[in-house]
């Protein structure tokens, strides 16, 4: 491990210095970064409150959505501010300690994110095939989910920090994350890992559990068609809009900082500025994230709309906070929306 710590770091690729951004560029960074971070926190914080208040959000699915503002929050409060300062300075300002803390943490973050969307597309699609099985309660699936979820990214995470490839400066040298362009074997193995078990898995199973979720509401739809206006299957396409929004949503945003990667791994070395626009792409994951939570999911956004005083219907009652959205009852009255 010692040697191929040594050997990947004298492989780290060094990008030349015509491809440096320009102060403008930098400059034009920082401004970037600093709307992310300002709209990022703000909506993620005020996710997370809106969570706390209104205890009837509190479902096992919506645990799982509660992880994800969490990790992107983190991302906030610990990831873009280090490289927002070194946007504005033009170069990192943190240090090689910091640089690799900076890269990690992202890493981390970003990953638990990720994964907690594939394991929530498994959580509904436990509730939709299979919920009538005894046995399971849903609570402890999601708590159980969202460990998975930080022990896995930590998995996957900490190897660079051991010497299984290594953290350091991308691109213009602003931002850190794993060194995508060093050519050794070792280090490639591990970009090629993280590609399979950190992005195609996840992608693969959110593509069967959202598959097979269509299949049974459309089969609902057929035997049940007509039931009223809070019929099961209708919930559970309420959620399911919101969840492929979500996932869509970060597949855009990572999709393209994901093929910089490779090809800086596998192919030729990346222009500093080519790498630049991907990587604000990732960071407004942070933002899209909760955005999704108030415009597509109703129960959230009625809870939202009446915290903020644009809506004065009055909160769910003490006694129905803890309904299940999966539940084949109707929504409390209030913090949900008539159809």
């Amino acid at each position: 491990m010692e040697t191929a710590l040594q050997h990947s770091n004298s492989s780290t690729a060094v990008l030349p210095a015509s491809g440096a951004l320009s102060r403008a560029g930098h400059t034009a960074a920082a401004v970037a970064l600093g709307l992310l971070l300002f709209l990022g926190f703000l909506a993620n914080f005020l996710v997370l409150v809106v969570f706390a208040r209104f205890p009837a959000l509190r479902t096992p699915s919506n645990l799982l959505l509660v992880n994800i503002s969490t990790s992107d929050m983190l991302v906030c409060v610990f990831g873009t501010p280090l490289s927002l300062a070194a946007s504005v300075r033009g170069r990192l300002l943190s240090g090689s300690a910091g640089c690799r803390w900076y890269a990690f943490s992202n890493a981390l973050f970003g990953m638990v994110s990720l994964v907690s969307l594939s394991l929530l597309s498994l959580e509904r699609y436990w509730v939709a095939r299979c919920s009538t099985r005894p046995g399971s309660s849903p609570y402890r699936r999601a708590r159980l989910a969202v460990a998975a979820s930080w022990f896995y990214s930590l998995v996957w995470t900490v190897p660079p920090l051991l010497g299984w490839s290594s953290y350091g400066p991308e691109g213009a040298g602003a931002t850190c994350s794993v060194q995508w362009g060093e050519r050794s074997g070792w280090a490639r193995s591990y970009v090629l890992c993280l590609f399979v078990f950190c992005l195609l898995l996840p992608l693969g199973l959110m593509i069967f559990c959202y598959g097979s979720i269509l299949v049974a509401v459309r089969a609902l739809d057929t035997r049940v068609a007509g039931t009223g206006p809070y019929s099961a299957e209708r919930r559970e396409g309420r959620v399911l809009l919101l969840v492929v929004a979500m996932v869509t949503a970060y597949l855009l945003c990572w999709t393209p900082y994901a093929m910089v990667a490779m090809l800086s791994s596998f192919g030729r070395a990346v222009p500093p500025a080519a790498v630049l626009i991907p990587s604000l792409l990732a960071k407004s994951s942070t933002v899209l994230n909760p955005l999704v939570y108030i415009t597509l999911n109703h129960q959230f956004s009625r809870c939202f709309w009446y915290m903020t005083g644009c809506n004065t219907e009055a909160p769910p009652p003490a006694g129905r906070h803890n309904l299940p959205v999966s539940e084949n009852v109707p929504p409390p009255a209030a913090c949900s929306t008539t159809q």
